[in-house]
């Protein structure tokens, strides 16, 4: 049986040999593999995200003045903190949704700052509804309720998130506009 395997893997199959093509097959891939994700993260970069005028003149500049960008910690969020799902599948559902953003880059939907706010509504609800479907996922990455010291937040915070958690609420039901500006 072990012979007849081995006939099957070099006997050619047309000019090369079925093992042959497997290790070709194999290695290509591995490479396609390793390219695959080399670009998937290369694209999960906040330079990637502002190389566009419409986010670095947008919605980047208004980022630049929240304390998600700048404070006493030095802790910074970046654009894919926020938006782009840490786990494997997550991040590949969100990347093939993120191609309707490059359609509409190529369409200049939202290329000039007039058409941006034209379009600021649609667009901040359509994350918003993504963030309240998740639970805020790409939030409590960073904020949990369960790591949170009650007793060092401002008195008007701890009983507004000890109530939150009690009734199951989600981090978007309260702080919307915590980035970006709320839309009009």
């Amino acid at each position: 049986m072990l012979k007849r395997i081995w006939n099957v893997l070099r006997t050619p199959s047309g000019k090369y040999s079925l093992g042959m093509l497997l290790i070709a097959g194999g290695v290509g891939g591995v490479l396609f593999w390793g390219a695959f994700n080399w670009t998937l993260e290369v694209s999960n970069t906040e330079q990637f995200c502002i190389s566009c005028h419409e986010m670095r003149d947008n919605v980047y500049q208004e980022l630049t003045k929240t304390i998600h960008f700048s404070n006493r910690t030095g802790v910074r969020a970046t654009c894919p903190d926020c938006h782009v799902p840490r786990e494997y599948i997550p991040k590949l559902i969100r990347k093939v949704k993120a191609s309707n953003e490059l359609l509409h880059k190529m369409l200049g939907t939202i290329d000039t700052p007039e058409k941006f706010e034209k379009q600021r509504k649609v667009m901040a609800e359509r994350v918003w509804a993504e963030m309240k479907a998740n639970d805020s996922h790409e939030c409590r990455n960073c904020h949990d309720f369960r790591s949170m010291d009650f007793s060092r937040q401002k008195e008007y915070s701890a009983p507004v998130h000890k109530a939150a958690m009690t009734e199951g609420q989600t981090c978007i039901d309260c702080h919307k506009g915590i980035a970006h500006q709320l839309p009009k």
